[in-house]
């Protein structure tokens, strides 16, 4: 049998491989990428409220705080619109590459939300992952709105975790994911007829096969992975939590390989670039969460 410590790390590494693979039922999924996240927002919706009922959570909020969730709604809309928008111009692998330019992102975001001073191994960290990306330019600017694509979806991801990262702080996560998800939707519900054709009849004739790609992305990836994740945060410490969310796209890119060889094969200027911008975020989530645990642990002493 696997005591609890163990089943909450296999737990963790199953949300990280469930993170990875939504790129793969971005690939797999037909619709375009703004219908996409239409129809999985709106199911993670129905599903979180249904949750929100059985589990008896209070979703009750004041006015402020509903626009600050739903500010951070349209932000994580966008990130996932841009996310599978460079699936669908480039692949799996240049999106995924892009997006653990992430980190970096929150490096500087960070100081501006909490206030504090740029640390400056993140700016040099910063330089190294620009110089990964450029090699990998070297032979791949056949993908460059791919490219261009994946490092705007991670800027919208690292400002919604930041800003989700703030409103922990005094709220739940399924609360806040709750309204973040209407406010998507909504957001989407009017950018649709405004910049598209609107909702045709057309609109939701989608096949079976994408409907139930759809499912599995709005329950198992997007609705129970919210919930799931914060369980998990409240279990192991945030430093393995946050190291271990660095090898989604190791996760990913190896999936993509697997499951389309043709189209996710790469240049071997690929994958030098992409191993540097990994090793970087790695190295950077180490020195962060090792200086975060010293001045935790200094304070602990001064308290004692």
């Amino acid at each position: 049998m696997l005591n609890d410590k163990l089943k909450n790390y296999l737990h963790l590494h199953i949300l990280v491989f469930i993170a990875g693979f939504t790129a793969i039922l971005g690939k797999l999924i037909s619709i375009e990428a703004v219908s996409l996240v239409w129809y999985r927002m709106v199911m993670a919706s129905i599903l979180m409220f249904i949750y929100i009922k059985i589990a008896k959570v209070d979703i009750s909020i004041d006015k402020k705080t509903l626009l600050k969730f739903s500010i951070a709604g349209v932000i994580i809309a966008l990130h996932w619109i841009t996310f599978f928008a460079s699936i669908d111009v480039s692949n799996i692998s240049i999106t995924l590459a892009m997006f653990s330019t992430g980190a970096f992102f929150a490096s500087f975001i960070e100081p501006i939300i909490y206030k504090r001073k740029i640390i400056w191994y993140e700016i040099l960290f910063g330089l190294i992952v620009i110089l990964g990306i450029f090699i990998i330019l070297q032979t791949e600017m056949k993908h460059i709105y791919g490219i261009l694509l994946g490092i705007v979806s991670a800027f919208f991801s690292s400002l919604f975790a930041v800003l989700n990262g703030k409103f922990l702080e005094k709220d739940s996560a399924t609360k806040i994911s709750f309204y973040e998800f209407i406010a998507g939707v909504l957001f989407i519900s009017i950018f649709i007829p405004v910049f598209g054709n609107g909702f045709t009849a057309s609109y939701f004739n989608i096949s079976i096969k994408d409907l139930g790609y759809l499912l599995v992305l709005a329950s198992i990836c997007t609705a129970y992975a919210f919930i799931a994740s914060t369980y998990v945060m409240k279990q192991i410490s945030p430093y393995t939590v946050v190291l271990t969310y660095n090898l989604e796209p190791i996760y990913g890119v190896f999936l993509a390989i697997l499951i389309f060889p043709l189209s996710e094969k790469m240049s071997s200027s690929f994958y030098y670039g992409a191993v540097i911008i990994l090793t970087t975020v790695l190295l950077n989530g180490i020195l962060k969460n090792k200086k975060a645990f010293s001045i935790k642990k200094s304070q602990n002493e001064k308290n004692v």
